[in-house]
């Protein structure tokens, strides 16, 4: 009788984690609180967010999607789905569905906004990937605040 109970309530324990299965779509983000997973700032500006979901059910969260594309070239082998936050709209985009258009500026300097595939002048996620490509390929530039390049051999400093 016990082995009947026990094998019933595997049962149950069993479809009920196959009714939950995966998620339909990104998890929600804590906005400002939650650490992007390429770069460690916080995300918050929904324009630009990016979430995957890897092939062992983790849901790490992005800042940009260039953030969210650099960890791709890296990781492909363990991404099961991935989604971006469309530029404009409060919706999310999923990855066999995205383009990208140039932006001023985003979070993390890559300047690329998601968009749904067919936009007019928009980029593949093919063509995203490159570009970001190059870009973490650039070496970095000191920024205003950083210290300055050393004068070249020969020039006085101020």
């Amino acid at each position: 009788m016990a082995s009947r109970h026990h094998a019933r309530t595997l049962a149950l324990l069993l479809l009920a984690g196959i009714a939950c299965g995966r998620p339909e779509g990104p998890r929600a983000i804590v906005w400002d609180r939650e650490p992007c997973t390429h770069c460690h700032m916080l995300i918050s500006d929904p324009a630009f967010a990016a979430q995957l979901e890897s092939k062992d059910g983790d849901l790490p969260a992005f800042d940009d999607p260039g953030c969210l594309l650099a960890y791709l070239s890296r990781h492909r082998d363990r991404i099961g789905r991935i989604w971006f936050h469309h530029l404009k709209e409060d919706r999310w985009i999923p990855g066999d569905r995205v383009a990208f258009v140039r932006v001023p500026r985003s979070p993390m300097g890559y300047d690329l906004g998601a968009v749904d595939a067919g936009t007019a002048g928009a980029l593949s996620l093919e063509q995203a990937e490159a570009l970001v490509a190059a870009h973490e390929a650039e070496p970095m530039a000191p920024d205003a605040g950083g210290p300055e390049a050393p004068p070249a051999s020969g020039q006085a400093t101020p």
